[in-house]
């Protein structure tokens, strides 16, 4: 019997689909694969706030690792700083971090997404009397921003002109609207900022 014609494209097709379906297959198995990560935190100095952390993390499936609670040190607004490494497949581990953030705490870093750029601006003005605590909580609360050191120099005491050193640190990209809420923030309390030179230096 004389084949019908197209059978060898057909058959072709046929294995170019079975390849596709396996290739995808492959992807999806290294999706499904659970990956090591790391989620560092700022937690408050309070008893209870190391448990709430974890708890998103076991309630979405991931595997603790490890912890390292670096409670000697503090950042700037007197957060603990806590790193946690975490086995989770990519789906799990964005729902970790995402019920991490529902949850109020502080994600500094997750997995991928760091800040990857820093900026030092120099504030001058009646910093502790435009309550110093709410600047450094406002630039905080930005979630593209992190304050990753601040210094501050008030030699004749909250009754005069103070000046603070702020390095920040900021997703890839977000520098400028970092230093735009720097400046509204410094507007509004009627503090002088000296923005930074080339480099990101001062």
């Amino acid at each position: 019997m004389t084949p019908a014609l197209g059978s060898d494209s057909e058959t072709e097709r046929e294995a170019d689909s079975a390849q596709s379906s396996r290739s995808r297959g492959d992807i999806d198995d290294a999706e499904r694969d659970p990956q090591p990560h790391t989620i560092r935190l700022e937690l408050a100095d309070e008893p209870g706030q190391l448990l709430a952390a974890l708890e998103p993390i076991s309630e979405n499936g991931g595997n603790l690792l490890s912890i390292f609670h670096e409670r000697g040190n503090v950042t700037p607004r007197g957060r603990i700083p806590v790193e946690v490494d975490v086995e989770a497949t990519p789906d799990r581990f964005e729902a970790i971090v995402d019920a991490l953030r529902e949850g109020g705490v502080n994600v500094v870093q997750a997995g991928a997404e760091h800040y990857a750029e820093e900026v030092v601006v120099l504030l001058v003005g009646h910093l502790v009397d435009t309550d110093l605590s709410d600047t450094l909580r406002r630039v905080e609360e930005n979630p593209a921003t992190s304050i990753a050191d601040f210094s501050l120099n008030a030699p004749e005491g909250r009754n005069d002109t103070s000046s603070a050193r702020l390095r920040i640190a900021t997703r890839s990209g977000e520098t400028a609207a970092a230093l735009e809420l720097v400046r509204e923030i410094a507007s509004e309390k009627e503090l002088h900022v000296v923005e930074p030179l080339a480099g990101g230096a001062l």
